[in-house]
């Protein structure tokens, strides 16, 4: 059990903090969104007490495993779209991955973005959407500076970076949460027939002179 003093030598917190992230992660592998704080701190070997001395409330710890996935989606999707290939290729792979990605952990898609609809009682305050919004805005606030870095828009460049940069991720979102619930598809169909809907003006837009290229 933790004690104070252990909870307060150096590194001690953050390393046990990301220890409690770890276990927080196998009980939603194994209950996607009805995980629950008192599971949670059970498959910690903790409190629950304890638990929201790390991270205050469920909103706490839902914004702290947010930010664990979403950065590493981040790193996954900049991995793709920086590949060595043809504009088309980085584009498909792009989405691929964030496809691959929701396919491979779906009980962790599933607690970031949808809200349980048997939550424990104690729990029944906590709203998922007003949480994972921000997740969304991020992602596209991110691919939006990937896109203003490699692509001459011409005037207005920043501003349209950001309307594609969020028009993406929701697309994104929505056609892969249509996916993953019915699965009427194999994932590189849909990988093609999104690439086909983008492939416009993103086609013969041309790259920035002093930027990395797209």
């Amino acid at each position: 059990m933790e004690t104070t003093q252990q909870a307060g030598e150096p590194g001690t917190a953050e390393r046990r903090r990301r220890e409690l992230l770890e276990a927080a992660d196998r009980v939603v592998l194994r209950d996607g969104p009805k995980a629950s704080m008192n599971a949670i701190a059970a498959e910690a070997g903790i409190t629950k007490p304890i638990l929201y001395r790390h991270f205050g409330d469920k909103a706490g710890l839902y914004q702290a495993l947010a930010v664990r996935h979403t950065d590493a989606l981040l790193d996954s999707l900049r991995a793709a779209l920086d590949a060595p290939a043809e504009r088309r290729s980085r584009v498909e792979s792009t989405l691929d991955t964030y496809l691959a990605a929701i396919e491979a952990r779906p009980q962790v898609y599933r607690f970031l973005m949808h809200p349980a609809e048997d939550s424990h009682a104690a729990e029944r305050g906590f709203d998922v959407g007003l949480h994972s919004a921000p997740l969304l805005r991020r992602l596209g606030e991110e691919l939006a500076e990937v896109i203003g870095e490699r692509v001459d828009l011409g005037p207005g460049g920043e501003r349209l970076a950001r309307i594609w940069g969020h028009g993406i991720v929701g697309m994104m979102h929505a056609a892969g949460d249509w996916w993953l619930s019915e699965r009427p598809c194999e994932r590189a169909e849909l990988v093609a027939g999104l690439t086909d809907l983008l492939w416009g003006r993103l086609a013969t837009a041309g790259n920035r002179l002093d930027g990395p290229g797209f």
